[in-house]
């Protein structure tokens, strides 16, 4: 695991760097937007379903930005997959998914290489661990796993499930609520899920998710 552990001198300054950084953070998605549309988009919407979940949890509005920065960044690893794996228009074989399974941590070693980033980092290499610690890259369960990374797996499931992929089309909202719901305790974090499910409707709306259901109907 990442040692999120910033360095003294920096500490105090990590705060006005996400701001500093935010427009550079959104030029490094856009390159994974021209290389995969779908991914771009999709970081855009983790960012936002993520900040407004981040919110609703009463986190600081430090927590918050730098949850929302990741949000942006949570699949930048992607840069270092191979285009037949990450553009495949069919399900990915035993092979593939492994390779797949290693971009969180490409991610966080890109982001690692600035010790201003090592939180980002914390967060984006866990974003596929799970609650109950069958996730990856490290097997992490429970609180083990940053909080930031907890909100984006809910964040990432949701918009993937309701985005039409090449090898399958999306599905409606209401099994994706399900979904999320079905999985308290077992994905996700009970109480990230109780406040996600609380507060759907007002998710779905601010995320653009409602406008993207009407539009395939």
């Amino acid at each position: 695991m990442i040692d999120t552990q910033l360095p003294k001198n920096i500490q105090n300054d990590n705060c006005k760097i996400n701001y500093e950084y935010h427009d550079y953070v959104e030029c490094i998605t856009s390159a994974l937007d021209a290389r995969d549309p779908y991914t771009g988009k999709h970081s855009e919407r983790v960012s936002d379903i993520a900040c407004f979940i981040s919110k609703y949890m009463g986190l600081s509005e430090d927590e918050i930005r730098e949850i929302h920065i990741a949000g942006h960044l949570h699949d930048i690893g992607k840069i270092g997959i191979p285009d037949r794996v990450l553009l495949k228009e069919s399900n990915l074989d035993d092979e593939e998914w492994e390779m797949m399974k290693k971009h969180p941590q490409i991610g966080a070693d890109i982001l690692s290489k600035s010790p201003h980033f090592l939180r980002l980092a914390a967060i984006i290499v866990h974003h596929h661990e799970r609650w109950d610690g069958n996730g990856y890259p490290f097997g992490a369960k429970g609180d083990e796993i940053p909080i930031g990374a907890r909100i984006i797996a809910i964040c990432d499931s949701i918009d993937a499930m309701a985005s039409k992929r090449a090898y399958r089309d999306a599905l409606p909202l209401s099994v994706c609520k399900q979904e999320i719901e079905k999985n308290k305790g077992i994905m996700y974090d009970p109480k990230i899920v109780e406040i996600t499910l609380k507060n759907w409707d007002e998710l779905i709306s601010v995320s653009n998710l409602k406008n993207q259901e009407q539009y395939r109907n």
